[in-house]
């Protein structure tokens, strides 16, 4: 998990703390997320898959493709 959202965010081009301010995560945890220090709660992670327009099963590596769903 912790190699997509890295690599989401870069995609995007936005730091950390750009991304603290579009979502309210904290940067912090953010950071604990990307490391994989901590893995995201549900309703984080429904922020973040809404947010960079994936799939939660792509944040969290279940699959190799970042579309949603519908």
């Amino acid at each position: 998990m912790k190699n997509n959202l890295r690599k989401l965010r870069k995609e995007k081009g936005i730091t950390q703390i750009a991304l603290q301010m579009q979502t309210g995560i904290e940067q912090a945890l953010i950071s604990k997320f990307e490391s994989g220090e901590r893995v995201p709660p549900t309703d984080t992670l429904m922020r973040l898959a809404e947010f960079y327009g994936v799939s939660m099963d792509y944040i969290m590596c279940r699959t190799d493709n970042p579309e949603v769903n519908k």
